[in-house]
């Protein structure tokens, strides 16, 4: 992501480790629960409920969302969802649907920058372009020092963008809406709200 980034209307920047390893709680609390199995997350379902509460609808004038998934150098796959492998599945590649053209970049955290630090950068350049009118953001929330600097860094923002944080319970506010992040990976999982009754 540089000077030469073409950015799109909407952006999704999620940490794709957090995203897997929540993914995977939720596959084994829900097949105990539900007593049946629970197949892996379908990754463009995901994608669309992210928009979705991120505030995207149906006939928005804007027909493209970025999504960018930051993991660990050394992953090559996401083990809880479909498609898996970051390389040749999901970067570069895009998908259409009801809500308009979703491309995804996958991006390996260096050891010259740390998660955090890579995360508020990306943040911090969607929020500055004009043409950016919506930010989704799926950090690790369980690490505190990620979510703060994420506050105080969003704090600053000027202007009428959208931001919208996920965390899978509610966490302290900012200049910033939030939604929960269980709900949309159930909806990718295919947990039905009657199930849970």
């Amino acid at each position: 992501m540089n000077e030469k980034t073409h950015w799109s209307k909407n952006i999704i920047i999620a940490d794709a480790d957090y995203i897997d390893r929540v993914a995977f709680d939720l596959i084994v609390n829900f097949e105990r629960m539900l007593g049946r199995r629970i197949p892996q997350a379908d990754m463009p379902k995901w994608v669309e409920c992210i928009a979705l509460d991120g505030g995207l609808r149906e006939g928005d004038d804007s027909d493209e969302t970025q999504v960018v998934l930051l993991h660990s150098k050394d992953r090559r796959m996401l083990e809880n969802f479909s498609p898996a492998n970051l390389a040749t599945d999901l970067n570069g590649k895009a998908f259409k649907s009801h809500l308009g053209e979703f491309s995804f970049t996958t991006l390996p955290v260096e050891e010259i920058v740390t998660r955090t630090q890579m995360i508020n950068d990306i943040v911090g350049a969607a929020c500055i372009q004009p043409e950016v009118k919506r930010v989704m953001v799926v950090p690790d929330a369980e690490d505190g020092v990620t979510w703060n600097q994420l506050r105080g860094a969003l704090a600053h923002v000027e202007g009428d963008k959208r931001i919208t944080l996920f965390a899978m319970q509610p966490m302290q506010g900012g200049n910033y809406h939030q939604e929960i992040l269980g709900y949309s990976l159930m909806a990718a999982l295919g947990i039905k709200g009657d199930e849970l009754r």
